[in-house]
């Protein structure tokens, strides 16, 4: 017996390295050929570019968190010409879990004002995925990502963090850098991606889908909100617009809205502004230039003036930080 578990213990130390060996070199196999393992360094979204962009933010004056709707919906830009200095923290397909990762890693240096979070019902019965292979893949690898990774439990998480951590500790990154330019996109200081042309909404119909909700993440989502309110941090719940096909998708819109006034201050835009398919969207879920304007000028219309110093010079415009 006893020789029984030393082999064991014997196989067990020598499978643990060549385990990490294996996913070195398994993680430079092309995507099609592995399922795996998705490490996407620089991929779609840039949340390469935002998450060492963030580096160097701190004490903004509004913090946007949420999915691509997030960082494709708030303009930077346009916030800054109403004198709020802001910083957008979205990620593509980004849930409850992701946020709370980074939240723990860049709320202290960011101290922001106001919290504007971009919700919606898919983030809270999508697993999380998607996303935390995006963060683990874009950003540092510490003790936040190995919890994700546990609460998660999936094999492509844990294949894709480990070979994440083995780039970081070989430095092999250090030299990478990514385009701000793509064939379809710019990416913008401040965590903003701007679609390049003024690309429209062909507003092909869609089936519809089960809500199902997700423990793991209206657990993590309650943190958050906890955070928030124990830091003491004024925060605005918000639902982007989407088409009205993707809109329509989603049956149980209205017990949603209810659950989401349970938690504070929460606006969904779908109601609230009657914007065309066709003319101010790109895809079912993401606005164009077009509609980011209509919808940023309304949302910056319900900021109360309290929840931010807006600065005014003697002319009565917003003073740029």
């Amino acid at each position: 017996m006893k020789r029984f578990i030393k082999s064991i213990f014997t196989f067990a130390l020598l499978l643990i390295p060549t385990c990490f060996v294996y996913l070195f070199f398994w993680g430079f196999v092309p995507d099609k050929i592995k399922s795996n393992l998705n490490y996407g360094l620089g991929s779609g979204g840039y949340s390469y570019s935002r998450l060492q962009e963030v580096k160097n933010f701190k004490e903004v004056d509004i913090l946007f968190l949420g999915s691509s709707r997030s960082y494709r919906g708030f303009d930077t830009r346009i916030f800054n010409q109403y004198g709020f200095y802001s910083f957008n923290l979205g990620s593509s397909s980004q849930t409850p879990l992701q946020t709370k990762v980074l939240l723990n890693r860049y709320l202290d240096r960011l101290n922001p004002k106001l919290i504007i979070y971009e919700v919606s019902p898919e983030i809270f019965y999508v697993d999380g995925v998607e996303s935390a292979l995006d963060i683990i893949s874009n950003d540092k690898n510490d003790r936040e990502s190995i919890d994700m990774a546990l609460t998660i439990n999936h094999i492509k998480v844990y294949n894709t963090l480990c070979y994440a951590i083995e780039r970081d500790l070989l430095h092999l990154n250090v030299d990478f850098h990514q385009p701000l330019q793509d064939e379809n996109d710019t990416y913008i200081s401040g965590g903003y991606v701007e679609r390049r042309q003024l690309d429209f909404s062909d507003n092909k119909d869609m089936a519809d889908v089960e809500f199902v909700s997700n423990e793991k993440q209206t657990d993590a989502f309650h943190e958050i909100i906890r955070l928030f309110k124990r830091q003491g941090i004024d925060y605005l719940l918000v639902y982007t617009p989407v088409t009205d096909d993707y809109y329509e998708n989603f049956p149980d819109n209205e017990n949603f809205d209810d659950k989401m006034k349970t938690f504070g201050t929460y606006y969904n835009f779908n109601k609230i502004l009657n914007l065309d398919d066709s003319l101010h969207f790109y895809d079912w879920d993401h606005l164009n230039q077009a509609g980011v304007e209509i919808f940023n000028r309304n949302l910056i219309e319900k900021i109360k003036p309290t929840q931010i110093s807006c600065e005014k010079s003697t002319s009565g415009l917003p003073i740029q930080k």
